[in-house]
């Protein structure tokens, strides 16, 4: 009896190693595809690296967190993680309201209007990001954009010849209604999808009980479809915080005088503009572990409320 035990307990331990097996040759390539990536943006940080060493001029040195000073040291720095963290929570919202709305709207209309609703979005969610940009740029044209036109057929006359980009706050609502139109499909999708799977009892008794369409949404839907949420939610994050195309093609590569830049294009300037590469790294690693904090730390609240993830 013994021996037998002893032989399954060999064969639970060799069965455990088959899905490791599996996944090795995925594993491999996303190592080589991320692992070392990292490793370098992190080795390139604490060197001195600029564009003198690129071009084998002067020997490369290590200068320890000197780079994360300078960068800590920059008001600029400060400037644009704040303007980073506000633009990208406005498109994380936006994108979360718009696309749980019409997801919401899906269940609510015929199959001939929702497949035209889902195609439409699809679309906008498959358009490559300088293409979208490059459209809404002709739409909001001081000279030649529809929108100018219309409003001023409303009969707001303050938008002839109106420039969205010259403004700031301007500059980043029209790129944060770029944002959230080519993000919104992903939700859209994926909480219709979530939706569906809910048993139509539970919504025919939450109708029964007289609860409007924002109550079932938030007692009953919302709580059942946490999980859902939580995967749109940390994606959009990740998404909006890292934006780059968008802002760079539709400002300008930051606007006037810097105004609008985000961490992505504050980095792009510093590596690439400036050749200071070392601290381009640096902001690097800052936005990863930024991303990597809040991540962590909104799994880590939905664990302490109890939730299974």
């Amino acid at each position: 009896m013994p021996k037998v035990s002893t032989a399954r307990t060999g064969s639970r331990r060799a069965g455990g190693w088959t899905p490791w097996l599996y996944l090795a040759p995925a594993l491999i390539v996303l190592g080589g595809l991320l692992v070392y990536p990292l490793y370098q943006l992190g080795l390139i940080s604490f060197l001195e690296y600029t564009q003198a060493q690129v071009s084998g001029g002067e020997p490369t040195s290590f200068q320890g967190l000197a780079n994360y000073a300078a960068l800590f040291g920059d008001g600029q720095f400060w400037q644009v993680l704040l303007a980073t963290v506000l633009f990208a929570a406005a498109c994380v919202l936006g994108t979360l309201a718009v696309g749980c709305a019409l997801a919401l709207l899906l269940t609510r209309i015929r199959a001939l209007p929702r497949l035209a609703l889902m195609l439409a979005g699809l679309g906008a969610w498959a358009t490559p990001a300088v293409t979208g940009s490059t459209v809404w740029m002709f739409l909001f044209d001081p000279d030649l954009g529809p929108v100018n036109k219309v409003l001023v057929r409303l009969g707001l006359t303050g938008f002839q010849d109106y420039s969205w980009t010259y403004g700031r706050y301007s500059a980043f609502a029209l790129v944060l209604l770029e944002v959230v139109w080519c993000s919104f499909p992903f939700v859209m999708v994926t909480v219709y999808a979530g939706i569906r799977a809910v048993p139509g009892e539970v919504l025919e008794a939450a109708e029964l009980d007289g609860a409007s369409q924002w109550r079932v949404w938030r007692s009953v839907l919302a709580p059942m479809l946490r999980p859902i949420l939580v995967v749109v939610t940390i994606q959009s994050v990740i998404w909006d915080f890292k934006v780059f195309t968008q802002i760079y093609v539709m400002t300008g590569g930051g606007g006037i005088a810097g105004q609008n830049l985000v961490l992505n294009v504050y980095a792009y300037q510093k590596a690439f503009a400036s050749s200071q590469y070392s601290l381009g790294s640096a902001i690097g690693v800052v936005m990863l572990l930024i991303l990597l904090a809040v991540t962590l730390g909104y799994l880590r609240l939905l664990r302490r409320q109890g939730e299974e993830l």
